[in-house]
């Protein structure tokens, strides 16, 4: 495959998981388990509102990818969300998460595709 469309696809797909994660999952509350997480980790009084704030977060997040500006920094950004709520998951809340503890494995995955998306960005 040609290392421009690599990159294209990949940028889109890397946009569309917060897009549908962002929208769907935590701002039209689609998927629940995402707000009961917030309450657990964060605030429960609040994990409505907070929920949507950070959905709103993960909508921006996409559109960014799709502009492909500073795209230095939101591989930076990705790759430390990611990882960090990942890892906080895992050890905090594994029982709320769609594959549990394997969870972590597939925000691997991500992560490297994230930063492969970069390699292809800066090898132009």
């Amino acid at each position: 495959m040609n290392a421009g469309i690599a990159k294209i696809i990949l940028r889109y797909l890397m946009a569309l998981v917060w897009l549908l994660n962002g929208l769907f999952c935590k701002v039209l509350n689609l998927v629940p388990r995402h707000q009961a997480i917030v309450g657990e980790l964060l605030n429960a009084e609040w994990s409505r509102e907070l929920t949507i704030l950070i959905g709103l977060g993960e909508i921006f997040i996409a559109f960014w990818i799709v502009s492909n500006l500073k795209v230095k920094l939101h591989t930076i950004l990705q790759v430390f969300l990611v990882g960090v709520m990942n890892v906080l998951e895992f050890l905090l809340v594994p029982e709320l998460l769609l594959w549990g503890k394997l969870n972590i494995a597939f925000a691997g995955i991500f992560i490297l595709l994230v930063i492969y998306h970069f390699y292809l960005n800066s090898h132009e």
